[in-house]
C-alpha cells in the first residue's frame, strides 16, 4: 500500500509532499475501526483520494494563469471590434465590417496549427528529444507569451489612431488578431493535453473541463477589469479610459497597456509553478 507520501498513477507510484495536513484524513483511528463498523468514506479516506487532491491542487495555480489568458483573449471580441469602429474601413472601394476580422484569428489558428506540427515540432525535437517537441507548459508558456504581444500591438495601434483619429486604416489591427490566434493554438491546445496526461486516471473527465470553466471565469475577470476601470477614470467626471459613446476621448490604449501588465505579471508566476510542477509519466 502506498505511503503517506506516495499517489498512484496508472502503475507508477509518485511521492508528493505538499500540503501535508490532507494526510489526516487518510489515517484509521480507533473510532473508525469500533465494533467493526465501516468507516464513513467522508470522514476516511483512502491515500490515493489524498493525493489525487494534492496533484489538483499543484493544479491550481497553472489554472489560474487559463483565467488571465482568457481575459486578454475576450477582447477580440469587445475592444479590438471597438477600436475598429473607430478606424478607417475601406480597403479601396471594400468597406470591411470591424466584427469580421475576427476572421484573422480564425485563420492565424488554421495556419499556425500546421506550421507548428509540420515545421516547429520536427525542428525543436532534435533538440529536446521529445516527440511533441515542446511539454504542455511550455507550449501554455509561448502562448502567454504571445497573447501579451498581441496586447501590445493593440496598445500600439491605438496610440497612433488616437493621434491621426480616423485617418487610420482598419487593416493595422490585423498583426494583433494574428498573434491572438497564434496564442491560442499555443496555449489551449497544450492546456487541454496537459490537464488530460496530469490528471489522475481516475478524475480525467473532471480535470477535462478545467480549461472551459477558465474561460468562463476569464470572461468574468474581463468584466471586472473593464468595469474597475470604467468606475475609477470617471471618479473625477471625466470621460474616463473607455468612454461609453466616443472612444476618440477616451484612453484605449491605456487599458491595453493594463491587460499588458497583467499579462506580464503572469507569465513569471507560471513559469514558477511551472517548474515546480511535478511532471506525471507514462505508466
Amino acid at each position: 500500500m502506498p505511503g503517506p507520501k506516495e499517489c498512484s498513477w496508472g502503475n507508477k507510484l509518485v511521492s508528493h509532499i505538499i500540503c501535508r495536513c490532507l494526510d489526516k484524513a487518510a489515517v484509521i483511528t480507533e473510532h473508525d475501526v469500533t465494533n467493526g463498523v465501516t468507516p464513513n468514506p467522508w470522514k476516511l479516506c483512502t491515500v490515493t483520494q489524498v493525493e489525487e487532491v494534492k496533484i489538483l491542487l499543484r493544479m491550481f495555480p497553472i489554472w489560474v494563469s487559463g483565467i488571465v489568458f482568457t481575459a486578454l483573449q475576450s477582447q477580440i471580441y469587445t475592444l479590438f471590434v471597438q477600436q475598429g469602429r473607430s478606424m478607417k474601413h475601406t480597403i479601396g472601394s471594400f468597406e470591411i465590417p470591424p466584427a469580421t476580422l475576427g476572421m484573422f484569428d480564425t485563420a492565424s489558428v488554421l495556419i499556425c496549427i500546421p506550421i507548428y506540427d509540420k515545421v516547429l515540432v520536427p525542428f525543436v525535437r532534435r533538440f529536446t528529444g521529445r516527440a511533441k517537441g515542446f511539454t504542455d507548459l511550455q507550449r501554455m508558456g509561448v502562448g502567454l507569451l504571445v497573447s501579451v504581444l498581441s496586447m501590445a500591438a493593440a496598445a500600439i495601434v491605438e496610440t497612433k489612431r488616437l493621434r491621426v483619429l480616423g485617418a487610420m486604416n482598419i487593416s493595422w489591427q490585423v498583426p494583433q488578431y494574428f498573434l491572438m490566434g497564434t496564442a491560442e493554438v499555443f496555449f489551449y491546445i497544450g492546456q487541454v493535453e496537459f490537464y488530460y496526461e496530469q490528471s489522475p486516471d481516475a478524475m480525467r473527465s473532471l480535470c477535462s473541463a478545467l480549461p472551459l470553466l477558465s474561460t468562463a471565469f476569464g470572461s468574468y475577470l474581463s468584466s471586472l477589469i473593464l468595469s474597475l476601470v470604467a468606475y475609477f477614470t470617471t471618479m473625477d467626471g471625466q470621460d474616463g479610459w473607455i468612454p461609453s459613446e466616443d472612444i476618440d476621448k477616451g484612453h484605449l490604449d491605456y487599458f491595453f497597456w493594463l491587460l499588458v501588465c497583467f499579462g506580464c505579471v503572469n507569465i513569471p508566476v507560471f513559469v514558477f509553478f511551472s517548474v515546480k510542477h511535478l511532471q506525471k509519466k507514462a505508466a
